[in-house]
Order: C-alpha cells, then sequence, then structure tokens
C-alpha cells in the first residue's frame, strides 16, 4: 500500500515529500527535491494565479519528475478598520527603524480559484491544501482532471473531515512542525507528532503523510513503521544550498545549538512556529490583525529588514529539532535520510 501510494501515486522513489513552505520553494528549490526523488512542492499560498503559472513552468523547465502546488483555501476575514489600524499602530516603532515611509497598505485577494484552474490546466497531478477544506465544486474539478488532492490536518478530528470530503490523502502536522499551523477546525493544539499519528491509524483509509520535527532516518523509519505512508520535512531542508530562505534564516537554523522555537501569530495573524526574535517577544503583548490582514501589513517590514539584513524582524520558520539540521544540497539531506549509515 505505501509502495504503491510512493510510486504510483505520487510518482516518487522515496517515501519522503518536501514541505510546501511558501516564500522559499523557489523553481530550483522544488526541482532540485524532485530530482533527488522526493514531492518537489511549489508552496503557492501568497502567490498570483499568473506566478503560480510561472514557478509550475520553470519546474518543469528543470525537471521532468513529479511535483505539487500548494494551495491556501480561502477564508473569511472577521475584522474592523479599528482592529487594522491598531495592529499597524504596533508597526510603528520598526517601521522607523528600517527607515519605512508608512505607505498605505494595500490588502491582498486571494486568486484561490485562478489558481486551481492553473494547476489543471498546467498538467499539474498532485495539489495539495492548507488551511482548511476546498469547497466540493473545487475537489470534483481536480478529480474530473485527474489531479490528486491532499489535505492537511492537525487534528484527528481534522483528519477525518478530510477524508470525509473526498480528499485523497492527509498531511497530518504535528505539534513540532514549523511554519504555520494548518489548523481549520479546532482551537489551537498541539498533539506531538507520534501521538498524532498514533491517534489517527485506523480513524481513517486514506494515506497519511506524517509531518512534523522530522529531522533524522531513524524517526522516518519510526513513523513509516507505525503506519504512515510517507514523511514531510520542511526544515531539514529549508537551510540547503538551493532553499530560498533568507541568508540569515539559513543561518539560525544551522548554528543553533537547542530548540529555540516559539508560537507566534505577530507576523501573518496565524499561529507559525519560528526561531525567537525580537520582532517576536516585543509582538506578542500587541493587536495583531487576523491572517491575512497581518501578514499582508508586515510583508514590507520583513523585506525591507531582508535587505538590510535585520534578522530580529524576519520570520524565520522552522520546527522545534532544527539543531538537527545539516549543511548541504537537496540531494545531500535526502542521501542521509535513505543512507544506512545515518
Amino acid at each position: 500500500m505505501e509502495s504503491l501510494f510512493v510510486q504510483n501515486i505520487l510518482g516518487i522513489d522515496k517515501p519522503i515529500v518536501q514541505a510546501p513552505m511558501a516564500g522559499v520553494t523557489t523553481p530550483e528549490f522544488v526541482a532540485a527535491s524532485a530530482n533527488a526523488g522526493i514531492l518537489g512542492s511549489i508552496g503557492a499560498g501568497y502567490l498570483t494565479a499568473e506566478a503560480t503559472r510561472n514557478c509550475i513552468r520553470e519546474v518543469k523547465s528543470l525537471t521532468d519528475k513529479s511535483f505539487s502546488v500548494n494551495l491556501f483555501v480561502p477564508e473569511q476575514v472577521d475584522t474592523s478598520e479599528e482592529q487594522i489600524a491598531q495592529a499597524y499602530e504596533a508597526l510603528k516603532p520598526f517601521q522607523q527603524e528600517l527607515g519605512l515611509t508608512g505607505e498605505k497598505v494595500v490588502l491582498s485577494l486571494s486568486e484561490f480559484a485562478e489558481q486551481v484552474k492553473v494547476v489543471v490546466d498546467e498538467g499539474v497531478k498532485i495539489c495539495s491544501f492548507t488551511f482548511g477544506i476546498p469547497d466540493q465544486e473545487t475537489i470534483s474539478y481536480l478529480h474530473k482532471h485527474e489531479t490528486y488532492c491532499i489535505g492537511t490536518a492537525t487534528t484527528v478530528e481534522e483528519a477525518i473531515a478530510v477524508e470525509q470530503a473526498g480528499l485523497d490523502a492527509v498531511v497530518l502536522q504535528g505539534g513540532e512542525a514549523g511554519g504555520h499551523r494548518g489548523t481549520f477546525l479546532e482551537p489551537l493544539t498541539l498533539i506531538p507528532t507520534m501521538e498524532l499519528l498514533k491517534n489517527t491509524i485506523g480513524k481513517i483509509k486514506i494515506p497519511i503523510i506524517t509531518a512534523g520535527g522530522i529531522m533524522t532516518k531513524h524517526q522516518m523509519l519510526e513513523y513509516l513503521d507505525e503506519g504512515a505512508a510517507a514523511i514531510q520535512i520542511g526544515t531539514a531542508l529549508l537551510a540547503t544550498e538551493e532553499s530560498g530562505a533568507h541568508p540569515l534564516h539559513k543561518e539560525a537554523i544551522l548554528q543553533s545549538e537547542k530548540d529555540v522555537t516559539a508560537l507566534t501569530t505577530a507576523f501573518s495573524g496565524k499561529a507559525a512556529r519560528g526561531i525567537v526574535n525580537d520582532f517576536m517577544t516585543f509582538m506578542a503583548n500587541q493587536p495583531i490583525a487576523p491572517y491575512p490582514v497581518q501578514n499582508d501589513l508586515t510583508k514590507e517590514l520583513r523585506k525591507v529588514a531582508g535587505e538590510q539584513g535585520k534578522a530580529e524582524y524576519l520570520s524565520m520558520w522552522a520546527g522545534e529539532n532544527l539543531n538537527l539540521a545539516k549543511p548541504g544540497t537537496v540531494a545531500d539531506i535526502v542521501h542521509h535520510f535513505i543512507s544506512e549509515d545515518y
């Protein structure tokens, strides 16, 4: 079952999925993952439909292997002008330090429906979703065009909901995972990855891709032995040569000697695990707008902080076991997961 899922459905040699980390999954990174025998994944959550199309085409020019596209399921934004103004005001000290003029922020609009069409038009056969479950019309449209659909869940209940909606597989995101929590049904919960897998096995029949703090071959084998069809890795690949992560982000991961991560909503309005820095600490007691408004409010700040080399204001997402990350190419890291001596 697992071998069939990995080889025939995902079209890969190894039971590993490269996490679709929005913002860092450059075409070179995704293609390197695919060429290393794992499932490359474009994190298209923040992209326009046109940018999604361009990224897909660039990946195709670099590999003939299977890869997927990940989309963020749009949600209703429940906020007020006053709430946005308060959240914006809280960012002013950082804007002033970075020399930002405080120009009016343009709120982004989701191009989800257009992106789904791009996935089909470009012939990508695997599409995954985060922050919820797409509507039945979308799922039917993708299935009609023989596109394999993967959901994301952080609890047993969410995994069951993903299966009941008709999605074909689920990424089970444990509490150790870096980046945004994929929670959509429950109050935020942080169930350890192995506990979540054990609790979910037997409750659903669709294949499970386990994610969250997986950094070694030993961990991978434990999850596969427990019943996962594959694993998903993000932090283990973030510091690779091909990764689109900021050099300061890579450096912070590789220099970490212990878990220096925490959850924050400061950057995007959604809970996400990242390396603790001054921005996260200061914003812990400040007003924060809901996602995706907060993400738009901090977008320019993060961009300029990167240009100025100020790691304290960057969103440096990472999982709990980041201290186990190693330098090298994507192929090097994948080899570590497969080689007998790791």
